[in-house]
């Protein structure tokens, strides 16, 4: 399928780079780019659902996740803001 978009130039020059570093074409790349960015989305409509049910996740649970995901000893992501 084919999609035309318009990008900033700042944004282009900086996929095509990443494509190129990557050995792929820039259709590849940003095909790969929007499927991280929906699965991401997915993520994080599926922790809201699961919020409203349940509650907010607590600090201690967040850390945990945090150091299941980045490891011990990864840089911390800043935390979330509230909603």
């Amino acid at each position: 399928m084919k999609l035309a978009i318009t990008v900033d130039r700042d944004v282009h020059a900086k996929v095509v780079r990443a494509a190129r570093a990557e050995h792929t074409s820039v259709s590849a790349w940003m095909t790969s780019a929007a499927r991280r960015a929906l699965l991401a989305r997915d993520g994080l409509v599926a922790i809201a659902e699961w919020e409203a049910e349940h509650g907010a996740f607590t600090e201690a649970e967040l850390e945990r996740a945090r150091k299941r995901v980045f490891g011990p000893k990864m840089r911390r992501p800043a935390k979330r803001r509230p909603a």
